[in-house]
């Protein structure tokens, strides 16, 4: 029987289709304690309503192998889909966590949906905020924090183990990089994180949030590695420069158009997954403002 390597994570990987997004279950190999990583809270749009499906097939993951939750991890403040956090916390136990500068992100779109005064702006919301450089354990594993701002001016990399979690900074070399142009979002920022990713040794295992098929491609994928990105990445890769990369992903973005789940996403995301405070009726209610973004 192989020994396990103390240092090498076992990670199972959890993908929804509707939003593209991979959620990770990050298991120390010589215990039980586990870390998620940007669960998914499935949400209808046409029909305001959630579901929990996609985080049910993770707790019951969890479940079934044994493990222990000590965190759910949260890469940044997705625009893309709802956090579950919050509901496999009810469920599993562990500490809900993020960047420290989430706090800027609460402060632009504090603003952008009038959440009023009984929305705290100070990262309240969630159990652990972490600083760049700042370490933490997974059971065994060795973790540790990497801010990488660019697409948000909160997006971090958590690096554990042999393996970095880096939100939407990278996607498949095939596919290249996330977007820059939301409030507090940096072509040239994004340039320097994901240099500070490349950094890391070349059989770093990367794994990414999201995948969207590059053309050609038939499978959905959201594992490669430092070296693979280095060598190939069709926007950081090879030789390209931080000119090419703004001058190309600022032209890119002006065509893109806003994620079709932004407007209920970054209002539960900002309050680390949960809904706004009801209303005099018990209910819950999400706003759309009106030419606001």
């Amino acid at each position: 029987m192989t020994e396990m390597d103390p240092s090498k994570p076992i990670v199972t990987s959890f993908f929804d289709e509707a939003t593209n997004t991979a959620s990770h279950v990050v298991r120390d190999p010589t215990g039980v304690a586990c870390a998620i990583v940007d669960p998914v809270l499935d949400f209808d749009m046409s029909a305001g309503r959630t579901s929990t499906e996609s985080a049910d097939r993770i707790a019951a993951f969890v479940a079934d192998e044994d493990l222990k939750v000590v965190w759910l991890l949260e890469t940044h403040v997705h625009a893309d889909h709802l956090s579950a956090s919050p509901y496999l916390q009810d469920k599993l136990g562990g500490r809900i966590a993020i960047g420290s500068r989430i706090t800027e992100v609460q402060e632009v779109f504090g603003k952008v949906f009038n959440a009023g005064t009984e929305f705290e702006r100070d990262g309240s919301q969630f159990d652990r905020l972490f600083e760049d450089g700042e370490t933490f354990r997974v059971g065994g594993l060795e973790a540790s924090v990497m801010h990488t701002p660019g697409h948000t001016p909160a997006c971090v990399t958590y690096l554990i183990g042999d393996a970095a979690f880096v939100g939407d900074s990278l996607f498949m070399p095939d596919f290249g990089t996330a977007r820059c142009d939301f409030p507090g979002g940096s072509a040239e920022q994004l340039w320097q994180s994901i240099q500070k990713v490349l950094a890391l040794p070349g059989e770093t295992r990367l794994f990414l949030c999201h995948d969207y098929k590059a053309p050609g491609r038939d499978e959905f994928r959201w594992q490669t590695t430092v070296a693979e990105e280095r060598e190939n990445n069709v926007h950081v890769g090879g030789d390209k420069t931080m000119e090419d990369f703004v001058a190309m992903r600022t032209e890119r973005d002006a065509k893109l158009g806003m994620p079709k789940l932004i407007l209920p996403s970054i209002q539960v995301n900002m309050r680390a997954g949960h809904m706004p405070e009801p209303e005099s009726d018990g209910r819950s209610y999400l706003k759309v403002p009106i030419n606001g973004l």
